[in-house]
């Protein structure tokens, strides 16, 4: 079946991913530069461990294992698909064609690609050597892809290579024991369908429940109004926003912060000082927010004014006053004298 080739192909890279980073964490208590210098060099070692015990001993990578897959020699079959007849093993000439190809091709490619763009090959002028090299690697990159496309839709429509590889070298994949039953569960999968669309409503829902208002009216219900009513938020001082003390959750002693002060202060209907952006918002999020030192409900706000009387006419004041002591004390009364 093409879909437990695919599978197959997953596997595998799924695989050579987890054992890379194993390998990676083996080598970081070195110095990164040995890791990124010979990063090459530990793949290839690596793709080469995994070649020699699964293709070259095996028959066959271990995703394909997994899904109940082996290789076989198509040209010993060219007569049709022999379902019933013995599956004809991989050569030693493929086996090694195929290391070769994979394992080494992919070092080379990476390690050209490395020298290509450190170099700048592809700025060099059109009659440079390298320039022409770089042309002819884009060339070949592009042809590789239209016939790796092609090579595919082949496979969507017979199922029998998945690879150009696969199909120069007549390796093709089928099931290494074809009386085994394919048993699909699906439980799993209808699990994760219904935590993920509980998620998605999830996601829908919680935007439009307006949590503050359900917690207040949730402590209606539960706790009396006085209780309600007396609260830590009340001991804060008058020039303390308590909206801002509560957001950056700071302790009384450290109400004199200055991240917690009135900023362009308003006051409200009961008589309590807050900055207006703090108020503003709560008003219009919630409106039957309650205020945080009193409890009572905020049905509007009005810009605060702190009234100073000019010290110029507070001293000329006091002045006069004790010029008027003075002349109480030198007068004489008449009729006294």
């Amino acid at each position: 079946m093409k879909v437990s080739q695919l599978d197959a192909e997953l596997l595998d890279d799924e695989l050579f991913e987890t054992m890379k980073d194993q390998l990676w964490s083996a080598f970081s208590l070195l110095k990164p530069t040995i890791q990124d210098k010979f990063k090459p060099e530990l793949t290839l070692a690596l793709n080469l461990v995994m070649y020699k015990f699964s293709v070259y001993d095996m028959g066959a990578t271990y995703g394909s294992q997994l899904q109940n897959l082996t290789y076989r020699n198509e040209r010993k079959h060219s007569g049709g698909l022999q379902s019933t007849a013995t599956d004809a093993r991989l050569t030693r000439t493929q086996k090694i064609t195929y290391g070769v190809i994979t394992v080494g091709g992919q070092y080379v490619m990476e390690r050209l690609n490395h020298v290509v763009t450190s170099q700048g090959w592809g700025e060099l002028p059109e009659d440079n050597i390298k320039r022409k090299a770089w042309n002819l690697l884009q060339k070949g990159g592009s042809i590789f892809r239209i016939v790796s496309l092609i090579n595919f839709l082949a496979f969507l429509y017979a199922g029998k290579y998945r690879s150009v590889l696969e199909r120069l070298l007549s390796m093709r994949l089928v099931y290494a024991d074809r009386s085994s039953n394919r048993q699909a569960s699906f439980e799993f999968l209808n699990r994760q369908m219904v935590w993920h669309a509980f998620t998605e409503f999830l996601m829908f829902l919680m935007p439009l429940i307006n949590v503050s208002k359900l917690k207040r009216n949730v402590k209606r219900m539960l706790l009396p109004a006085a209780l309600m009513s007396s609260n830590e938020l009340a001991a804060l001082p008058a020039h303390i926003c308590a909206i801002c003390h509560e957001n950056n959750n700071a302790p009384l002693s450290s109400g004199t912060a200055t991240s917690t002060v009135v900023h362009n202060p308003y006051i409200t209907n009961c008589g309590h000082v807050y900055c207006y952006y703090c108020i503003k918002t709560k008003m219009m999020i919630d409106d039957e927010w309650c205020c945080l030192r009193c409890g009572m409900k905020v049905e509007a706000i009005a810009r605060y004014v702190d009234v100073a009387e000019d010290k110029a006419l507070e001293e000329g004041r006091d002045d006069e006053a004790e010029q008027g002591e003075h002349k109480g004390e030198h007068h004489i009364d008449p009729d006294q004298a």
